[in-house]
C-alpha cells in the first residue's frame, strides 16, 4: 500500500548555516516503528537529490516518536548568504512530508493506515 507521509506524521524545520534540520514526528505512537524502518537515511538523501549537496544525518528520538535529519548543504551557504528562495529552511518540512512510503498491505491494514489517493 503507498501511505503518504503526511497523513501518518507532522514535521518542522529550519537551519543553522548550510544545513537544514527536519524533524518527523509520528501522529500516532503506533506509527513510529513503521516511519523508523522506512525514513532512512538512503531515502531521505534520494528525495532531497538534486536539492542538497552534502550528505544526511539521521537521528532517532523514540521517547518523541520522531526523528531528525541533518541535511548539508542544503541552503546554498545558509540565510545571510543565499540566494535561494528559501534560504532558512522552512519548507523542508512541506517538501519532507511529500514522501510516498511503500507499505506492505498486512503491515499498513494492521496499523489502521490511510492509503494515498489514487
Amino acid at each position: 500500500m503507498k501511505v503518504r507521509l503526511v497523513d501518518i506524521a507532522h514535521a518542522r524545520s529550519g537551519d543553522k548555516g548550510d544545513t537544514a534540520n527536519v524533524g518527523v514526528i509520528a501522529l500516532r505512537p503506533d506509527w513510529y516503528p513503521l516511519i523508523d524502518a522506512h525514513l532512512t537515511r538512503d531515502r531521505v538523501r534520494a528525495h532531497f537529490a538534486g536539492v542538497i549537496t552534502g550528505d544526511v544525518e539521521r537521528y532517532a528520538l523514540p521517547n518523541l516518536k520522531a526523528l531528525n535529519f541533518l541535511l548539508h548543504g542544503a541552503l546554498d551557504g545558509g540565510g545571510t548568504l543565499s540566494l535561494k528562495t528559501d534560504a532558512q529552511g522552512k519548507v523542508f518540512s512541506t517538501a519532507m512530508l511529500r514522501m510516498v512510503l511503500d507499505v506492505p498491505d498486512d503491515e499498513a491494514r494492521t496499523l489502521g493506515l490511510p492509503p494515498a489517493p489514487a
